[in-house]
């Protein structure tokens, strides 16, 4: 992965010129919601600066909103930030839009960013169902602090990370915060494979074509849950 300053913006709106256009809110970055705009006063506070509200802002997503990929829903209303508030959780798509919707909704210009990864830790389920170990369209929040882009990762909230022994990407605003390449035991975890750009908002029609073609055969799993899924897998890890 780069810093972000050498990759094309993949934007529908080619109007996107100045950083302040990232302040704007968007159909799935629904940062005018009342709720997104309260959940940011609220976390991001009045003191400190950009990058200090931004931290805040990204602890308050990362950990307050449970990681859930059996809960995958493409529509426009199942994409919005706004859903994960109600919802109290999301996947990595979901919870990077709501990052940067609140990020915007407290001041401070964000996008979200995409990428193809090979992910070695995941549920027997979500790989039978997934028919792959490569997880297409991968999302994260690119924030502009400082005058840079800075990319931030808020899926696995620190619960996760703990039951899959991770090490928790930590984010402070004056670097990149991707996945580790191993887990705290030295298997390998995430392997970035291709970025496919930043955007002004979730490139849902891109995003539904690729899901269509890289799981053809995927369901929803939400009438399951992954939390136990999750813990009965990692049970040998925590006797």
């Amino acid at each position: 992965m780069t810093d972000g300053r050498s990759e094309p913006l993949n934007s529908a709106d080619p109007s996107l010129e100045r950083v302040d256009d990232f302040l704007r809110p968007a159909l799935v970055i629904d940062a005018d919601h009342p709720e997104v705009v309260r959940f940011a006063q609220d976390k991001a506070g009045v003191d400190g600066s950009p990058r200090q509200r931004a931290t805040r802002l990204y602890y308050a997503v990362r950990d307050g909103f449970r990681y859930d990929p059996y809960a995958i829903d493409l529509s426009d209303d199942g994409l919005k930030a706004s859903t994960v508030l109600r919802s109290g959780r999301g996947w990595c798509v979901t919870k990077s839009a709501l990052l940067a919707a609140v990020c915007r909704a407290a001041g401070i210009p964000a996008r979200v960013g995409f990428a193809d990864v090979r992910n070695h830790l995941s549920t027997e389920r979500l790989r039978q169902t997934m028919q792959t170990d490569v997880f297409y369209w991968h999302g994260y929040t690119s924030i502009h602090l400082d005058g840079e882009w800075r990319k931030a990762t808020p899926a696995f909230n620190i619960e996760l990370c703990q039951r899959f022994a991770l090490q928790p990407l930590e984010f402070d605003g004056s670097a990149d915060s991707i996945y580790h390449p191993h887990d705290l035991h030295g298997n390998r975890h995430m392997e970035y494979l291709r970025l496919r750009g930043e955007f002004f908002d979730v490139p849902t029609q891109a995003l539904r074509a690729g899901f269509e073609q890289h799981y053809p055969t995927m369901q929803r799993l939400d009438s399951v849950s992954f939390d136990d899924d999750v813990q009965r897998e990692t049970a040998s890890l925590h006797r």
